[in-house]
Parts: C-alpha cells; sequence; structure tokens
C-alpha cells in the first residue's frame, strides 16, 4: 500500500512538473501581444480613454504607461492590472487599430521584419519566415 501511494504521488509530481514547462512566448509586434508599449520616438497613439486610469491611488508619481490590452480587461480594468503589473500606475489604453496598423508596422521596420505576421501575400497563414 505505501509502495503504491509513493508511485501515485511521484507519477502527480512528475506530471505537474512536466506541464509548467509548456508555454508560449509571445514577444513584441506579434498580434497576440498584450502588454506595455514603449511608445519613444512612435506617433502619438490613439488611446480608449483621453485619461489615464489608475486603480489604487500612490503618493509617488510615475509617468504614465501605455498598454495595450483585451477589451474585456479594460472594462474590468480592476480585476486585471495585476496581470499587467499596473494596479497603481497610470495607464493610457492603446486602441488595437493603432497598434496594428502604426506601432508593429514602424515596429517591424526598424527591426528588419517584413511586417506581414506571417500572412504572405494573399492574407494567408503561409510559410514565410521573418528574421
Amino acid at each position: 500500500m505505501k509502495h503504491l501511494l509513493i508511485v501515485a504521488l511521484a507519477s502527480l509530481f512528475l506530471s505537474t512538473a512536466y506541464a509548467a514547462d509548456v508555454g508560449i512566448s509571445i514577444s513584441l509586434g506579434q498580434p497576440g501581444f498584450y502588454g506595455q508599449i514603449d511608445i519613444g520616438d512612435y506617433p502619438p497613439p490613439r488611446l480608449i480613454y483621453a485619461e489615464p486610469v489608475i486603480v489604487e491611488h500612490v503618493v509617488v508619481v510615475e509617468q504614465p504607461i501605455y498598454l495595450r490590452v483585451q477589451p474585456d480587461h479594460v472594462k474590468h480594468w480592476e480585476n486585471y492590472c495585476g496581470e499587467y503589473h499596473a494596479c497603481g500606475q497610470r495607464v493610457y489604453f492603446v486602441e488595437d487599430s493603432w497598434y496594428e496598423d502604426v506601432y508593429v508596422t514602424d515596429y517591424h521596420k526598424k527591426h528588419g521584419k517584413d511586417g506581414n505576421h506571417g500572412h504572405n501575400k494573399h492574407g494567408n497563414k503561409g510559410d514565410n519566415k521573418q528574421h
């Protein structure tokens, strides 16, 4: 019985450890990216709200940050600010269309990407490799 318990616990531990190794990485400039955007010398973004949003009031005043977040996260920001490490910060939400049409296009130009997000000239996913 003790041997069976040890085997069951070991298999549970190994399956949990294996599952923890699985992950997806999406980086800046890719369509599925959500998170902070460094505006730098890019054109001013189109914003969802004119004023920055803040969930917790802070004494130290920092520069506002620009974020692209999923639409339901904007509507219920107080529930999602922690995922973006932005609860105590002033946040401007960037419109998806500005991110896709301006930021990503310019980002790819500056970093030598072709800017087609893996789509071929017909708009279909293909074997276009981005370097």
